[in-house]
């Protein structure tokens, strides 16, 4: 990669630019290349876009045609685009994005002659368990049984089959699989969804299992490294800290200095008390604050090693109350209202 950026000879290729991670990783990217090498095809452009001065085309991984377009001249690909919901409706719409769409770029990319594509995945296709003292690596058998109840971690286990199937030996694939991103910058909530309801006071229940998270920064200014160091056919697990939901809501009290009351549930019992608030507020029309299947995924243990990517990467990320501080910071900023449930003194 290095060798060919001296040479000129690099036209790069940027899907799900516009997201949560998408927008870190332009940052990134930009200060690291030309922007004038860098293509995005988006589903829509962006005053951030126009700022980095990247090209631009607007369509959507899912069409052939918007796919075929983005990729003449292309020579390295970052695949980022994707759709996050636990809502059981929008499973459809992840396996279109995530299979489908994975599908076209991977033919599309073997096509033009695409040397190299970095996928980002997610550690939940390997990281979920019902112990605490498991944590699975890189090698780790995917935990077919827990994975498959939930629309997203089906689909990102499918679409990384996908990504294998049809990149084949036409073109290095190596995939990143980080965990649950926090940090600023999360403008459609869809990671940090469970930060703005522990604000805002809706988070009354401490679940019993753990989770894996990362600063969203991190992990985009990895992304460009594993471009250039990554092993063809491998996958990264980008971890910052396991923690218990217990320690997690602590860490976020303290931060917040937001103490409230919490009640330590264990099993089904956050599930079933997530379920029937749920059931009262579609009743009143109104969007729970707290989804059935992100407390039914909260009693297990997203816990892993990420040694491979500390070792091969040298990914290093940030203390973990610098990341929750930021993401409070930038949740109460701009999604509760300029500091509208900061303590006052």
């Amino acid at each position: 990669f290095e060798d060919a950026r001296r040479e000129g000879a690099v036209k790069i290729l940027v899907t799900g630019a516009t997201g949560f991670l998408g927008n870190h990783f332009m940052d990134a990217l930009c200060k690291r290349v030309d922007s004038a090498d860098v293509r995005v095809l988006s589903l829509f452009n962006t005053p951030t876009l126009d700022a980095h001065g990247v090209e631009v085309l607007v369509g959507t991984v899912t069409s052939p045609t918007d796919v075929a377009r983005s990729m003449e001249g292309v020579t390295h690909v970052y695949h980022l685009a994707g759709f996050v919901s636990r809502k059981p409706e929008d499973a459809h719409l992840m396996f279109q994005v995530h299979v489908d769409g994975t599908r076209v770029v991977c033919q599309a990319a073997a096509a033009a002659g695409v040397k190299r594509m970095v996928m980002s995945s997610t550690s939940g296709t390997i990281a979920i368990s019902e112990r605490e003292d498991e944590w699975p690596d890189e090698s780790s058998p995917p935990p077919m049984a827990l994975i498959t109840r939930w629309g997203y971690y089906t689909s990102k286990l499918y679409q990384e089959a996908t990504a294998r199937r049809f990149c084949g030996d036409k073109v290095e694939l190596v995939m990143v699989n980080p965990s649950l991103l926090l940090g600023p910058g999360d403008e459609r909530i869809g990671s940090t969804r469970e930060v703005v309801s522990f604000l805002a006071g809706d988070i009354r229940v401490v679940p019993s299992g753990g989770i894996n998270f990362v600063d969203a920064r991190d992990v985009a200014a990895i992304i460009p490294v594993a471009m250039e160091k990554g092993r063809p056919g491998e996958r990264y697990l980008l971890g910052g800290h396991n923690m218990s939901f217990a320690e997690y809501f602590d860490r976020m009290e303290r931060l917040s200095k937001d103490y409230s009351p919490r009640v330590k549930l264990k099993g089904d019992w956050p599930w079933l008390a997530a379920k029937a608030q749920a059931a009262i507020f579609k009743a009143l029309g109104r969007t729970p604050p707290i989804e059935p299947a992100a407390a039914d995924q909260a009693k297990y243990f997203w816990y892993f090693d990420g040694a491979k990517a500390r070792e091969e990467l040298g990914f290093s990320p940030r203390e973990a109350s610098a990341t929750i501080f930021d993401t409070i910071e930038y949740v109460r900023e701009f999604h509760l209202g300029n500091g509208a449930f900061k303590k006052k003194s």
